[in-house]
């Protein structure tokens, strides 16, 4: 192949390249773009959440296990066992 075909197609790609990412930079900054970005935070900050809340009930679970507690039982509901230094006699 003649080296100025390779390099007129080389640079034909990276124009085309260059285009389509200066025209989506573009979208990102209009109104539409930026609710889509800020959609897109919502929902990735919603999974987050919600692989964070179940790692936490499984991790739970596993120290329940573990300590052989009841499962129904949630750790705000557990009473504590040890007296305070007020009540102490």
């Amino acid at each position: 192949m003649n080296p100025r075909l390779i390099w007129f197609a080389a640079g034909s790609a990276a124009g085309l390249y260059g285009s389509f990412k200066a025209k989506r930079a573009a979208y990102r900054l209009t109104p539409s773009g930026l609710v889509d970005q800020a959609s897109a935070l919502g929902v990735g900050w919603r999974a987050f959440s919600a692989e964070m809340q179940d790692g936490m009930n499984a991790r739970e679970h596993r120290i329940a296990n573990d300590l052989a507690l009841p499962l129904e039982l949630s750790p705000l509901e557990l009473k504590a066992t040890h007296l305070d230094e007020k009540e102490q006699p």
